[in-house]
Formats: C-alpha cells, sequence, structure tokens
C-alpha cells in the first residue's frame, strides 16, 4: 500500500524526478538530495511502511541485499574508503520522515563530516549488563 500523503512513496514511485541508481519492483535506490557525502543514497521501498517494525520480513531481507550490491558498486566506482549503513527508527532516534528507508554513506579519507556518525560511550554495571541480557536472551 502505498501512502498519497507520504514523500517517500512518491519520490520511490516515480512521481517526483529524482537521481535514481536503481529501481525494481520493489525498490527505488536515489541519490540523496541533501547529501552528507559524494554518493549518499537512499534505498525506497514503494510500498509504505513507516519504520522497520512494520516493514514486511521478505522485502527487509532483499533491502539488506540490495543494500550490499550498491556499496560494493559504490566502493569500486567512487573509490570509497569505507561505508556507513544507516536506519533510523523513531522520532528520538533521528527518523524524520516516517517511511522506512535505509541510508548508504562511502564515507572517504578526506571527509569533512567524519563525526556524522559518533556517540559518547556509557559505562554499565555488571548488574545492569546482566539483567539486560536476562531480558532479551532468546
Amino acid at each position: 500500500m502505498k501512502d498519497d500523503n507520504c514523500i517517500f512513496c512518491k519520490l520511490a514511485n516515480g512521481q517526483i524526478p529524482t537521481n535514481s541508481i536503481y529501481e525494481d519492483d520493489d525498490f527505488n535506490v536515489i541519490l540523496d538530495a541533501s547529501p552528507a557525502t559524494k554518493g549518499h543514497a537512499l534505498i525506497l521501498p514503494k510500498e509504505h511502511y513507516a519504520n522497520i517494525f512494520e516493514i514486511d520480513e521478505e522485502i527487509l531481507g532483499k533491502a539488506a541485499k540490495l543494500a550490499k550490491k550498491i556499496m560494493i558498486k559504490e566502493k569500486d566506482n567512487l573509490k570509497c574508503d569505507g561505508y556507513n549503513l544507516l536506519q533510523n527508527n523513531g522520532e528520538v532516534a533521528g527518523q524524520t520522515v516516517f517511511h522506512f528507508h535505509m541510508h548508504l554513506i562511502p564515507r572517504y579519507e578526506s571527509d569533512e563530516n567524519k563525526d556524522i556518525i559518533q556517540w559518547s560511550h556509557i559505562e554499565l554495571s555488571d548488574d545492569e549488563m546482566k539483567e539486560i541480557k536476562d531480558k532479551m536472551s532468546m
């Protein structure tokens, strides 16, 4: 299902012109209009899913395989030195467009934005780690 009010649905389905670098029945991969680095791309499903919690698992698996394919092609052709694969879920996590998407961000030694993905480390006690492990063990 598509959302008529979703900008990424419109981009993914060709209603708004983009710099598309790949398209199939499920996805459109476009160059980000406000890139962090040269080659910054977005994987956009053509169907609307607000986030990773809503996306169909089969489509999510296809997105991961597609990310690897695009990253390899960009690494070979753009000669980047590394890569960030970023996917945000929820406003508190930095999601600003509520249509599942993956950022593919090539990284270069010469990046001015070297600190794009950074965080301060926190310290947890052994008891806190055990509590989390006990809650999360599957």
